[in-house]
């Protein structure tokens, strides 16, 4: 985290620029000039590329003059904030997140310097109840650093916890484009390095791993998601759509009754849906520490693993502690670890040396990473397509609930996922609880039951 600092220098350096675009909420009664492109850079805030061709500040008066006869029917809303790529989502986002009040804010060919400018106005005059934000590409076509981005999204984070603490925000790793668009691979994916880090100590913020979700086997953009090598078709906006899902859910924004299930006969439920009862953290184990130290050592990408040193019960909660683990509407949600990956594991307070069928539903966020422990050993869950390590089935269905099955007999696991099999025989101690684990991005779980087998 050695960027942060420097980092934070800058914000102190800069934030005090962003008072020259504090005004009063839009009227309808204000000129189009108001509206304009500064015409210098003087006073303004942030770093970087500010766009004014023409016809660039022709758009920008056009959709702003717009939205200032909108600002009290939009109080509220969920704020989808970017360029093209979101302007081209279009005002209800496509219809994807029905019952949610929505409020677009993308104006194509924009900046995150041009964010900074219109960041009061645009959209914290709405009081939103969240930001969706994606920028960036545009200033890597304009020669832009990778660094200069991220110091613009800093001071972005800044001014919005500033006008509210409490608001979540989601902010979109920047999508692949392609060289002949002037957006390489290789600047991109530096720009997102950089923008984990800059969200790294910002608990209100969750950075969704749009990269890896949409980038080809050159690490371009894909034709049939995005025809011109820059903006998603329709395909892509409903991949994006479907990653976003999951996170808006876990923020209170979709799936806010009861997941309505009747359990087979002969099972029961492992968790309530409710809270925590009858789960909680065990003591990490020497092997626990061993590999802890040998992944830390090895690789600069090594998840952080905080040992455990006793038993804690989440029995009566509806999250634990730390906020990793939380129930919710019939889910167990394995929530995106802050500051980056962090390795954790719930257990079930009870022991199951029986033969067993283990049924259970899980849904991950793009890139997740997290595990289901069986007696001990561990299957992996993750966002298989992605993640690995079962890359090639058919059935997996990416940003939907799947299903696992496994079925225990004589200490050997067999285990599918929506009936394509996952593991044919994998070896378990004779007995031990059962656990879930948490890693990287959001997984959630729900529907887990148990038949006990002679």
């Amino acid at each position: 985290m050695k960027l942060l600092l420097p980092l934070l220098m800058v914000v102190v350096l800069l934030t005090g620029c962003t008072s020259n675009t504090t005004t009063p909420a839009n009227t309808p009664t204000q000129s189009a000039s108001h509206f304009a492109i500064p015409s210098t850079d003087d006073g303004l805030p942030g770093s970087g590329p500010i766009r004014r061709y023409d016809w660039f500040s022709k758009l920008w008066i056009e959709r702003r003059s717009h939205w200032a006869t909108q600002v009290q029917a939009d109080q509220g809303a969920l704020v989808f904030l970017g360029d093209s790529i979101t302007q081209g989502w279009g005002d209800t986002l496509g219809g994807n997140f029905s019952g949610v009040k929505v409020a677009n804010r993308g104006i194509s060919g924009d900046t995150s310097r041009g964010l900074l400018i219109r960041l009061q106005e645009d959209v914290l005059s709405l009081h939103p109840s969240g930001i969706v934000l994606l920028i960036g590409t545009n200033d890597i076509e304009e020669a832009a650093t990778p660094w200069i981005v991220a110091s613009n999204l800093r001071l972005l984070l800044v001014e919005l916890k500033k006008h509210n603490p409490a608001m979540p925000v989601i902010v979109c790793e920047v999508m692949p484009s392609s060289p002949e668009k002037q957006r390489p691979a290789y600047l991109i994916r530096r720009l997102n390095q950089l923008i984990s880090e800059v969200c790294a100590d910002q608990p209100q913020v969750t950075v969704l791993e749009t990269w890896k979700l949409f980038a080809g086997p050159t690490n371009d953009a894909k034709p049939e998601e995005f025809p011109d090598l820059l903006h998603p078709n329709a395909a892509g906006y409903a991949k994006w759509a479907s990653a976003l899902r999951p996170l808006l859910a876990t923020l209170g924004f979709l799936n806010r009754t009861p997941d309505e299930f009747t359990i087979e006969n002969d099972f029961v439920s492992l968790f309530n849906g409710r809270d925590l009862t009858g789960w909680g953290y065990l003591p990490s184990t020497p092997d626990d520490a061993a590999s802890a130290r040998s992944w830390q050592a090895s690789s600069p990408n090594a998840a952080s693993w905080p040992m455990v040193k006793e038993a804690v019960s989440f029995d009566g909660l509806t999250a634990s502690p730390d906020g990793r683990y939380v129930a919710q509407n019939g889910r167990m949600i394995v929530t995106t670890p802050v500051g980056g990956r962090r390795v954790q594991k719930i257990w079930t307070k009870q022991e199951f040396p029986k033969n067993f069928i283990l049924r259970l539903q899980f849904r991950a966020t793009p890139n997740t990473d997290s595990g289901i422990y069986l007696r001990g050993p561990q299957l992996q869950c993750r966002d298989y397509l992605i993640a690995g390590p079962y890359t090639q089935l058919k059935n997996y269905r990416a940003g939907e609930w799947n299903d696992i099955e496994v079925t225990v007999q004589d200490n050997i696991a067999r285990a599918t996922c929506n009936g394509e099999v996952l593991e044919e025989a994998m070896k378990l101690p004779a007995t031990g609880p059962l656990g879930l684990e948490g890693d990287n991005g959001q997984m959630e779980y729900r529907r887990i039951r148990l038949q006990e087998l002679p």
